[in-house]
C-alpha cells in the first residue's frame, strides 16, 4: 500500500528534522503481481457504509483479496516498520516498563461510513488537529490548500476558504492586515461556535464567522523565522466571552477575544509551545511543548503554578476533562498520561501507543472517553468510567490528519491522508438499540 511518507513531500515546509512515518513495505502493496496500477487505484476504491463493513468489505475499500498480502500480515508489517519521531533517542522504549496493558475489546464507538470523496492532508507532520465536528453531520477540514465543509447528510463536500490566493479581510478591525495574505500554508486550526480561526506556517492568524461572506480578520503574530502556529483553541470564557488561544513554536501564547479580534494577552515561556488546552472554569490553562516538562499556568496573570513532571518526550497535546480536575497530556515517549490537578505528584494513569506519539487527544463532552489518536494507523477510545482500564481500538491505515467527536459526543470522525486510500471515516455512538441504517 502506498501510504504517503510524510517526510518525502517537497511542500513539507518543517524546521525540524525527522519525521513520524513508515519504512514502506517492501515493494508496496502495489506490483507487477497485483495487476493494478496505483493512479488507477482511486476510481476502484468505493465509499464504504455500515452494512457493507458487516457483510465483510474492507472500511477502507482496500481490495485485500486483489492484492498479494493480507491485511493481517501487512498490519504485522507495520508494526515492525512504523517509524515514531523522537527528539528524546530511545523514549518510547524507555517507557514502556511504566506503562500497565489496558484491556481491549470496549466498543463505544461503531463504523457508520466511510467517504472517499474527502481528502484529508497534513502540512506538519507533527500537527495534527485539522478536523472538527461541529455538529453530528458537519466537519471541517483542510484539504490541500483549502478549508473544506464536508455534510454526513448530504454527502455533499464544499469549498469554504481557498488559502492558495490573496485573502482580504472584509471586515475592518485594529491589527487586521488590510492588504490580507497570500500564499497562506495552513498548519492547525480549531473550530467552535460558528467561527474558524486558523493559523499558519508564518505566524498567521485567519478568522472567519461561518454565517458571514469573506474573512472577518487577518494577522501575523510574529514576524520571527521561527514562528509556525502550532495549535488554536478556541473557548468560552466566563468574565469575558468567546476567546480563542494561539500557541506558537516563538514561545508565545497570545489570547485574542472574538468580539474585536484583539489581542488581550501575550504570555512568554523558556520553550516552543506546541499545545494549550484551558480549563473548564478557565482559571487555569496547560501548556506543552519542546521540553519534557508541561505547565499549569493561571490564566489571568501567566505565572506557573505547577510543572506537570513524568514525560520523556515533547508533548504536542493537552486536553481537560469536564470535572475540571482532570487533564491529559500527549507525547512523542508513544503515552498520553492522565493528570489530576489535585495531586500532581505522579501521573494518574500512563496509556501507551501502538507505533507512535500520543498526537491528538480529546475528551467527550460528557467525560465517558478519551479520544487519543496516533500519528498513523490507529485511535483509541478509553473508558474513563472504567478508570482508562477498558479501550476500543480503531485499526486502520494512513496517516492521521485529526480526529473530532461532534459537540454531542454522537459521531466521532478520523481524517485518514493517503494518497490512494485518504478519505473521513465516520464513527457513531453505540446506544442500546440499534437503529437501521440510513445508506445500504
Amino acid at each position: 500500500m502506498p501510504l504517503e511518507r510524510v517526510d518525502q513531500l517537497d511542500y513539507m515546509a518543517d524546521d525540524r528534522e525527522g519525521t513520524d512515518s513508515s519504512d514502506e513495505f517492501e515493494g508496496g502493496l502495489y506490483n507487477e503481481e497485483t495487476n493494478l496500477d496505483e493512479y488507477d487505484m482511486p476510481t476502484k476504491v468505493t465509499d464504504t457504509s455500515a452494512a457493507q463493513a458487516r457483510k465483510g468489505k474492507d472500511i477502507q475499500g482496500i481490495a485485500w483479496e486483489e492484492l498479494n498480502v493480507t491485511r493481517q500480515s501487512y498490519r504485522l508489517t507495520r508494526l515492525e516498520q512504523y517509524r515514531n519521531y523522537e527528539n528524546i533517542p530511545l523514549s518510547g522504549e524507555a517507557v514502556d516498563k511504566e506503562c500497565k496493558q489496558v484491556e481491549k475489546g470496549g466498543n463505544y464507538y461503531e463504523f457508520f461510513y466511510n467517504a472517499r470523496a474527502v481528502k484529508p492532508t497534513i502540512l506538519h507532520f507533527q500537527l495534527r488537529n485539522l478536523v472538527w465536528a461541529t455538529s453530528k453531520h458537519d466537519v471541517y477540514l483542510i484539504s490541500n490548500d483549502s478549508l473544506m465543509h464536508w455534510s454526513s447528510i448530504s454527502r455533499n463536500l464544499s469549498e469554504v476558504v481557498n488559502f492558495t490566493g490573496r485573502i482580504v479581510p472584509t471586515e475592518k478591525y485594529a491589527g487586521s492586515l488590510l492588504e490580507g495574505l497570500t500564499l497562506t500554508q495552513i498548519s492547525t486550526m480549531a473550530v467552535k461556535n460558528r467561527f474558524v480561526v486558523a493559523g499558519g506556517f508564518q505566524g498567521e492568524l485567519i478568522c472567519k464567522n461561518l454565517d458571514k461572506p469573506g474573512v472577518s480578520f487577518c494577522a501575523r503574530t510574529t514576524y520571527e523565522d521561527n514562528a509556525i502556529t502550532n495549535a488554536i483553541e478556541i473557548y468560552e470564557s466566563v468574565s469575558y466571552g468567546p476567546r480563542f488561544m494561539a500557541a506558537n513554536n516563538d514561545c508565545g501564547v497570545r489570547v485574542y477575544d472574538m468580539e474585536r479580534f484583539q489581542q488581550m494577552n501575550h504570555f512568554r515561556f523558556p520553550w516552543p509551545v506546541n499545545h494549550t488546552s484551558m480549563s473548564p472554569d478557565c482559571k487555569l490553562f496547560t501548556v506543552v511543548g519542546d521540553d519534557l516538562h508541561g505547565l499549569l499556568v493561571d490564566s489571568r496573570s501567566g505565572k506557573t503554578v505547577a510543572s506537570i513532571i513524568g514525560h520523556l518526550d515533547y508533548s504536542f497535546a493537552c486536553a481537560w476533562h469536564p470535572d475540571g480536575h482532570t487533564f491529559a497530556t500527549g507525547n512523542q515517549d508513544k503515552t498520553c498520561r492522565i493528570w489530576d490537578l489535585r495531586n500532581l505528584s505522579s501521573s494518574k494513569a500512563i496509556l501507551k501507543g501502538n507505533i507512535g506519539a500520543a498526537r491528538s487527544i480529546r475528551f467527550s463532552s460528557d467525560g465517558r472517553f478519551l479520544v487519543v489518536a496516533e500519528p498513523a494507523d490507529f485511535v483509541h477510545i478509553y473508558s474513563t468510567e472504567s478508570d482508562y482500564k477498558k479501550r476500543q481500538e480503531i485499526d486502520l491505515f494512513g496517516e492521521i490528519s485529526g480526529v473530532s467527536l461532534s459537540p454531542d459526543d454522537k459521531s466521532l470522525y478520523i481524517g485518514i491522508w493517503d494518497r490512494t486510500y485518504g478519505s473521513l471515516l465516520e464513527y457513531n455512538r453505540r446506544r442500546a438499540c440499534r437503529y437501521l441504517d440510513s445508506f445500504a
